[in-house]
Order: C-alpha cells, then structure tokens, then sequence
C-alpha cells in the first residue's frame, strides 16, 4: 500500500481534487493538507510522518514545506507537479493533468 500526500497552498481546489482522484485507485492510501495557515487541512508533521510520497502543486511548496517541516522530511521523496493554482476543484483539465504526472511515478 502506497501512502501519497498531496499538498498546495489552501487544500481547497489542486490537492483535494489529487486526493479525490487517487482515492479511487487500488493499492493507494491518499491524503491532501494545504502549507497556509487559512488551508481547510493544515499540513501536520503527522501527515508527513505518514506519507510513503509527498506531492506539492510548485515549486513555492517545496520550499514553504523544506522551511517549515525539514526535521520530518529526512528519507521522504517530495515531488513537484508543476501545476498552478488556476484550476477549480475537479475541473476535467486538473483531473487529467494530474493523472498525466502522477501515475508514470507510481509504476
């Protein structure tokens, strides 16, 4: 079972949609939390702890993440998905994009 954490910034449109769309798949555990403090999930060390794969939405996510979480994030493979915050929750664009970049690095 592969554990998958999805970040973005307010866990409101890019990572819930990840966490929504992997859900689905057999064989994954999946997750989503936002860096922001306002985020719906704020991320926890717990969450990072828990996660076998960590994917952040840019590049500003790895380092709010390297900033704020580094003790926990030792042995951890944090992934950026280069995806910008211009997508609505579910949108098929996002869906398939997200699709697109992840599933080649879970083979």
């Amino acid at each position: 079972m592969k554990k998958l954490l999805f970040i973005c910034s307010r866990n409101r449109l890019r990572s819930p949609t990840a966490e929504a769309v992997f859900a689905e798949y057999e064989g994954l555990e999946v997750d989503s939390a936002g860096l922001d403090r306002d985020a719906e999930m704020p991320l926890s060390s717990e969450a990072i702890e828990w996660a076998d794969i960590i994917f952040v939405m840019e590049k500003s996510h790895r380092s709010k993440l390297s900033n704020k979480f580094q003790p926990w994030l030792k042995n951890k493979r944090v992934i950026c998905l280069d995806i910008p915050d211009e997508y609505e929750y579910m949108e098929p664009v996002l869906v398939e994009l997200l699709k697109k970049r992840v599933l080649p690095l879970l083979a």
